[in-house]
């Protein structure tokens, strides 16, 4: 079984893959078009001073969203880390 995470429980200077986009609409038009596609590599760069928005690499850009878009993201972590304290969900993905 896979465990998956939203973008936003990410910490900070860890990488993961993107497995899922659960956004729909415009906003997940716009999310794929700012690279934020199935098997992109992200890495988290850096939480503003409030928490809120998380900068992001992806695909060679950095690119700032608020965690409500972040969660929408759901990723596996590749550097065996734990999740931050972002959003605060897990989801586990069966085979």
């Amino acid at each position: 079984m896979e465990t998956l995470l939203p973008l936003c429980n990410l910490p900070i200077g860890s990488s993961s893959k993107i497995m899922e986009l659960t956004s729909v609409g415009s906003m997940r038009r716009r999310l794929l078009d700012l690279g934020f596609a199935q098997g992109s590599t992200v890495r988290c760069i850096h939480f503003a001073p409030s928490g809120d928005p998380i900068a992001y690499s992806v695909k060679g850009a950095i690119i700032a969203l608020r965690k409500e878009d972040a969660k929408d993201i759901l990723v596996k972590a590749e550097d065996n880390t734990d999740a931050a304290e972002g959003c605060d969900l897990l989801y586990e993905i069966k085979p």
